[in-house]
């Protein structure tokens, strides 16, 4: 009769840190290392995640679209697969190597994502198919693959990253606000639904990050992209800053993490300053018609 497999063991440390990357072990035998799963996570933010969680020791699989990743890209230990986050096969593939490579998840970041600028009477549906499948559809699939094993385990933390365009919405940009406004919906409803099961959620909300994510810019409104990418391109905010801001809200226990002071002037300002905000955004709606002529 064959013998049962073993869940495999796993390093044990001697204190805790004070980032979190390490929690007690379950058998009460000192502290375990998290396991961090990565999505998006072979530049930008997503491999800021990457760098933040190796640091501070938790064992980390980084993902990607990609089939390989170039050689010193990714911190010393970090493993690498591929995962396309609008194919169910792959998160399948990915929950089944975390389960028989370290036994479970602790934390679950989703961060892959593409940006899009475009009028809405430019926009063809096969861009708007485009952007939901993956900005959005590619959290749920995320979530959905390991929220189970969160559910039995009565522990976990979800860590969804959106945008500032999730939580005030600028003309010229109507598919990717309502992806990001989308995975802040969902995030906002898993919060309260996990939370009976020990499962903390989060969602990042940041403004323009440094990033490659202009080349994912593909849409036929070439005016409306030309503006997103120039808007990436100038700021000054780096993956670095942003994901250590970003990481000192969940540490803090915030659900909207906002990681500069633009985000907390458009998330506040839409609240307690409803008159001005609706203005502001009225005259940039007139701009935008303007260009058109």
């Amino acid at each position: 009769m064959a013998r049962p497999s073993r869940r495999p063991r796993r390093k044990r440390l001697s204190s805790r840190h004070g980032d979190g990357s390490v929690r007690p072990a379950a058998d009460g035998s000192g502290t375990v290392r998290e396991r961090v799963l990565i999505t998006g996570a072979a530049s930008g933010l997503g491999l800021g995640f990457v760098e933040w969680y190796a640091a501070a020791g938790a064992q980390v699989l980084a993902t990607d679209v990609a089939h390989v990743v170039p050689a010193g890209v990714l911190p010393v230990g970090v493993e690498y697969r591929r995962l396309d986050v609008t194919s169910d096969e792959d998160w399948t593939v990915a929950r089944d190597w975390v389960t028989e490579t370290w036994g479970g998840l602790d934390v679950l970041v989703n961060n892959a994502g593409v940006a899009a600028g475009g009028r809405i009477d430019r926009l063809t549906m096969a861009e708007w198919d485009w952007i939901l499948d993956i900005n959005l559809l590619g959290v749920v699939r995320g979530c959905r693959t390991f929220a189970p094993g969160f559910i039995a385990a009565r522990s976990g933390r979800i860590i969804n990253v959106a945008s500032v365009a999730g939580l005030a919405q600028a003309p010229v940009m109507s598919s990717y606000n309502v992806t990001k406004a989308g995975v802040v919906a969902l995030s906002e409803t898993l919060l309260h639904e996990l939370r009976p099961h020990g499962i903390s959620v989060h969602v990042v909300c940041p403004y323009f990050v440094r990033t490659n994510l202009a080349q994912s810019l593909r849409g036929t409104d070439t005016d409306a992209e030309a503006a997103a990418y120039d808007r990436i391109g100038r700021s000054r905010r780096t993956p670095e800053l942003v994901v250590r801001r970003a990481m000192a809200g969940v540490a803090a226990g915030r659900f909207v993490v906002l990681t500069e002071a633009m985000g907390r002037v458009a998330f506040w300002g839409k609240r307690l300053a409803a008159p001005l905000y609706h203005r502001v955004l009225v005259e940039a709606g007139r701009q935008t018609a303007k260009s058109r002529d």
